[in-house]
Parts: structure tokens; sequence; C-alpha cells
């Protein structure tokens, strides 16, 4: 039951709410799960490497590819599989998404 304006208990859902939330947020880690992090004070402190990545590292352009007859390219759809296989394809994860 959902309480109308003039229903005694009115305030009762969102001091509910505010209940829920703030129980939520207090909640704190397991002893074992807390990760101890460097003193960022201390210059011989282990950090993590950095890695970067251009993002132009996989950019192909648009000429880089040689442009086939429509006919051929659906003749290799329909013999790969059709537009299912494409999909199936776009849902893996990429090879370079993969964390050191």
């Amino acid at each position: 039951m959902v309480p109308t304006p003039t229903h005694p208990f009115r305030w009762a859902w969102p001091l509910a709410g505010f209940a829920l939330s703030a129980a939520a947020q207090s909640q704190v880690a397991p002893p074992g799960a807390a990760v101890a992090r460097p003193d960022p004070l201390n210059p011989q402190a282990a950090v993590p490497v950095l890695v970067y990545e251009s993002a132009f590292a996989r950019y192909r352009r648009t000429g880089d590819d040689k442009p086939i007859p429509w006919r051929s390219a659906n003749d290799t759809v329909t013999r790969i599989g059709g537009w299912r296989v494409y999909t199936r394809e776009a849902q893996q994860p990429d090879d370079g998404a993969k964390a050191p």
C-alpha cells in the first residue's frame, strides 16, 4: 500500500529509504579484504606499472581496405552464416581488453 499525501504515515517511506541508504553506506569491508595502499610520501613505494596505449594504435584508415563488389560481399556473408555470425563476433570481448 502506497500512502496518500494525507495518510498519517506518509513520512515512513522516505524515512525507510534514508535508513536503508545510510545502512548501506556504513558497511565496512571484511578484515582480509582491505588492500594496503602505498604511502604517497614514500619515494621508494612500489606502485603498479603505468601502461600507455595510444588512441590511434588500432586505427585503420579508410583507404586501407580494397573495395569489393557487393555481390561477392553478400555471397561471403551467406557462406559464413549470415548476420548472426557477425552478432556473435560483436559480443565477444576484444583480445586487447585483457588486463596485464
